[in-house]
Order: C-alpha cells, then structure tokens, then sequence
C-alpha cells in the first residue's frame, strides 16, 4: 500500500510541489491513497485542495474513500466546524487536527482512513480475480 501525503508548509507563499507538476503522475504512480494535510486559517490552501484534488486524486481514479483532508490547526487557534471547500470535497473525509489538544482524535481519524483505504484495495483485488476467473 502507497498512501502519498501532502503537508502544505504554513505560509501564503506558493508551495513547492509546484515545482515538480511535470513529476506528479510518477509520484501518484500505484497510490492506494492521498492525504493532505494544510492550515484552514490561510485561505490560499483551501484553493490549493482543489488543484491538488484534480491533478493528484481525481486524474488518477483514486475513490473518495481513499483520500482524507486534515486541517491542521495551531494551538490555541479556533478550530471550525465548517471549512468553505468546494462542493465536490465534501464528500472526502475531513478531520479537523490540533495534536497538543486531541491527538488520540487524530490517531482514531487516521486509523479509520487507513481502514477504508484497504477495504477499498481488497474489494477491487476481488473484482480484478472475480473477472480473471469468470
């Protein structure tokens, strides 16, 4: 299993993943999985989401399931319910993160993802075998 993560860095500047665009279909080559992790509080990261969905999760036919946003706050930021994130991002999984406050929500979060992402990847091996026998 290759889950690939993406950790926006904490400022408004342009990310450096962009850098390396042309590399992306090598670095998502075989993924079972994307996790982007990103800051709610800088407004630019939530248009990257979208970007990053369609170049990295939606260009490779990963399913919702197999994907996972975390909003990773600051201590002692406010952490909001409701981010303002494009319609088709509501149907991944979003896990609002503040470690020093509820790191154990994380690790639950985390688990459950991982979960999905497996059962995701043993229910097309059976597809795959299923077609190969019939």
């Amino acid at each position: 299993m290759h889950v690939l993560f993406l950790v926006h860095p904490d400022s408004d500047k342009e990310h450096c993943l962009y850098r390396f665009e042309s590399c992306w279909p090598a670095i998502m080559k075989d993924s079972s999985g994307v996790v982007i992790i990103f800051n709610p509080d800088v407004p630019s990261h939530l248009k990257e989401i979208e970007t990053w969905h369609s170049m990295l999760i939606s260009s490779q036919g990963l399913q919702d399931n197999q994907c996972l946003l975390m909003a990773h706050h600051k201590p002692g930021s406010a952490v909001e319910g409701r981010l303002n994130l494009a319609s088709h991002l509501g149907r991944i999984g979003l896990v609002h993160s503040n470690l020093e406050e509820e790191p154990e929500d994380v690790r639950k979060a985390f688990c459950k993802y991982l979960g999905n992402v497996v059962n995701t990847l043993s229910e097309c091996r059976e597809r795959e075998e299923m077609s190969i026998i019939t």
